[in-house]
């Protein structure tokens, strides 16, 4: 599934069946796409999907065998990456460890043959822009790993990229600390105005941060459009997977359940425990199943059930309410109008 035709008139970056292959392998498989001047778009796989290939054919690292490659109307096939107006911030950070936190960050401003006196300034506005005011003298082994992870940013950003690309770059940090950044990556982002592409393979970023989400799977994607949308209605079985663990409900059970025989997605949390002498909702079916385990995650519990059948479902019902053992029977409704009718497999 491609990403639909973009209402802007120049795209920050576009790509037109895009192929980038290693041997027998096709890292890149005939890609799609096209970004909007200022907008937050995140690429979302699983290693090996083809993501991190993309930013790297965007960055000018690789070259695409087939199709083509603009950014914001200028080809850039056969264009080092020092000659797009681009930057990476990488998962590593990337930052030289004999080298001050300012010097880090003038660094792609004396390659440029930036003044001294203009490259200290602009180098100290970067990180007073990231919160690092004051730090310049430190070396990188100083730093927390928020704080080397913001150093990286102020490099990047310091030489004014149209495009600024980021390759799981919280990946490195503690959960507490990537959640404090998502939010102040997701508030620069809107108060420079560029167009940042972040590669993810972590669902949970992808969807609280990005206007939009591409979802790739072997080389190509699979869905693109707002994080609303390939949540709650993922167009294969794939992303029903993969972007929040959806149950897969075959034809033959939607059908039994009173649907259209479609191959579909439902929700784990769209699924309601109904007491033993309850009746069912209304524009709900009854499924009638065991309890295989049970997990505490805070606000939710997470059932694992298995019908009469033999499917094996997963119901997220609220942790306040008391919830069923393994091995006691339930009775989960299913509201109808939950379950989404897919393409198909990939």
């Amino acid at each position: 599934m491609h990403a639909p035709a973009p209402s802007f008139v120049i795209p920050a970056v576009r790509f037109a069946g895009v192929a980038r292959h290693f041997g027998s392998v096709k890292a890149v498989d005939g890609v799609d796409l096209a970004i909007a001047p200022g907008e937050f778009f995140a690429m979302l796989g699983p290693s090996g999907s083809g993501k991190t290939t993309c930013l790297r054919l965007i960055a000018g690292f690789e070259q695409p065998d087939a199709g083509h490659i603009e950014i914001f109307g200028e080809t850039v096939e056969g264009l080092p990456p020092y000659r797009r107006p681009v930057n990476t911030v990488f998962q590593d950070y990337a930052l030289f460890p004999h080298l001050s936190v300012g010097e880090n960050v003038a660094y792609g401003l004396k390659v440029r043959r930036v003044a001294r006196a203009e490259r200290e300034k602009l180098a100290r506005e970067a990180l007073a822009l990231v919160k690092l005011a004051g730090l310049e003298a430190r070396r990188p082994a100083q730093l927390s790993g928020g704080q080397r992870q913001r150093v990286a940013l102020a490099r990047a950003l310091v030489v004014r990229p149209k495009v600024l690309l980021l390759d799981e770059p919280l990946g490195a940090l503690d959960l507490k600390l990537r959640e404090e950044m998502q939010v102040e990556l997701k508030g620069l982002q809107r108060a420079l105005g560029l167009s940042f592409v972040f590669v993810t393979h972590d669902q949970g970023e992808a969807l609280s941060m990005a206007d939009r989400v591409a979802v790739f799977n072997e080389g190509r994607i699979v869905q693109v459009g707002p994080p609303e949308e390939v949540y709650e209605r993922p167009a294969t079985r794939f992303v029903a997977a993969f972007v929040g663990a959806a149950n897969v409900i075959e034809p033959d059970m939607a059908a039994a359940l009173g649907a259209p025989a479609r191959l579909c997605s439902l929700r784990p949390e769209k699924l309601v425990l109904v007491p033993a002498d309850g009746a069912a909702p209304a524009g709900a079916a009854v499924i009638e199943a065991r309890v295989v385990d049970v997990s505490y995650q805070g606000a939710v519990r997470r059932l694992a059930v298995r019908t009469a059948a033999g499917v094996a479902l997963t119901a997220a019902v609220p942790a306040a309410r008391l919830a069923p053992a393994p091995g006691e029977s339930v009775r989960l409704a299913v509201p109808l109008a939950a379950l989404v009718p897919m393409e198909g497999e990939r």
